[in-house]
């Protein structure tokens, strides 16, 4: 529920004034939000940039991919390509799945 609220913008920093490490803790809480929905399939990391970035997602792409990377290195993710387990800076299309953490 928490990670929810964070991933809207109801906790922590306002939405309306965001800083890049606010921007960065409500994707990452979008990321978990979304996976525990999933119950454990995949996400695209467009779904948390819709979450946080609404209408201007696309701006948020690169720094989707960054925190993905970051919550994969801790384990509370995966990131696969093709089904297959993938590094965190693969090129093109990934999806993210549940880690050992999440």
């Amino acid at each position: 529920m928490q990670d929810a609220k964070v991933a809207l913008g109801e906790r922590g920093d306002p939405w309306w004034e965001p800083t890049e490490e606010g921007r960065r803790e409500r994707i990452a809480a979008a990321v978990r939000a979304l996976l525990r929905h999933r119950d454990g399939t995949t996400i695209c990391p467009s779904d948390a940039a819709k979450v946080v970035g609404g209408e201007q997602w696309r701006d948020l792409m690169e720094t989707v991919r960054h925190v993905a990377a970051g919550m994969a290195s801790e384990q509370q993710i995966s990131i696969t390509q093709k089904g297959e387990l993938a590094e965190a800076d693969a090129k093109g299309p990934i999806r993210l799945g549940p880690g050992l953490q999440l």
